[in-house]
């Protein structure tokens, strides 16, 4: 099937009724760059899951705390049946969680039989960081802010690339945002690949060698953090455009 293509999963969901336990998804994709999900995507997966008895897990540990404090399912407001976190809920330092409906975490030991452990569960170190990175995004709210910083750099990425004739396409939320080189718009993986990925790889390493340095695949996310200064954004940008011109 094709991602956020809500008639493919509806289909591919009735035809093998009996073998589907679970959906999991990225709400906002961000493993083939960054897509957000098509209107009514998500509302229309979760009233297939609802009405097909499956169960819908929202994987966020992209958008989880960083599109918005109560990540992608809060903005959409669609609540899955198992949330999956990570990345900045370490504060620096690695960790991963879940978490989900009770009748479904009841079900794991020591409340149920399914026994969940590894060595580093629980970590104090690791869930010290993140318990205190939460408290503190609570307490400052800098989602508003992020989001105008991450918007500011989409768009001056945008209209550098249409000043210098490049095809450019680019979208963000909250903190996190993402482009691809090309004429048309991107809503799937399929579409992404179709992409050019050899003018990324030149971009990349013309941004390496001034210093910025991004993640080195084009189906990658890119994410602004409360740390970047109107400086640093306008250095990025300063980059961006010379980028371009060593086309």
């Amino acid at each position: 099937f094709c991602q956020f293509d809500l008639d493919s999963v509806i289909k591919l969901a009735e035809e093998n009724f009996h073998e589907i336990a679970a959906i999991i998804l990225e709400p906002v994709a961000g493993n083939m760059g960054m897509i957000p999900p098509v209107h009514g995507f998500l509302r229309g997966l979760r009233d297939l899951c609802d009405r097909e008895g499956i169960l819908l897990i929202f994987d966020e540990v992209m958008s989880g705390f960083r599109v918005d404090y109560g990540g992608a399912q809060n903005i959409f407001g669609i609540v899955p049946d198992i949330s999956i976190f990570g990345k900045i809920i370490g504060g620096g330092l690695p960790v991963g969680a879940y978490g989900g409906r009770q009748d479904i975490m009841l079900q794991v030991a020591p409340a149920g039989s399914i026994y969940q452990a590894g060595t580093l569960s629980g970590n104090p170190l690791a869930v010290g960081a993140g318990l205190t990175t939460l408290d503190i995004l609570k307490e400052q709210n800098p989602y508003p802010d992020l989001g105008q910083k991450t918007a500011w750099l989409s768009g001056e990425f945008k209209s550098a690339a249409e000043s210098a004739g490049v095809p450019f396409q680019t979208q963000a939320m909250g903190g996190m945002f993402g482009f691809f080189f090309s004429e048309n718009p991107v809503h799937n993986f399929q579409q992404a690949l179709k992409t050019d990925t050899e003018q990324f790889n030149r971009f990349f390493r013309s941004m390496l060698k001034q210093g910025i340095y991004l993640a080195p695949s084009a189906f990658e996310s890119l994410f602004v953090s409360t740390t970047h200064s109107e400086e640093d954004l306008e250095r990025t940008v300063t980059a961006f455009r010379k980028a371009l011109r060593d086309e």
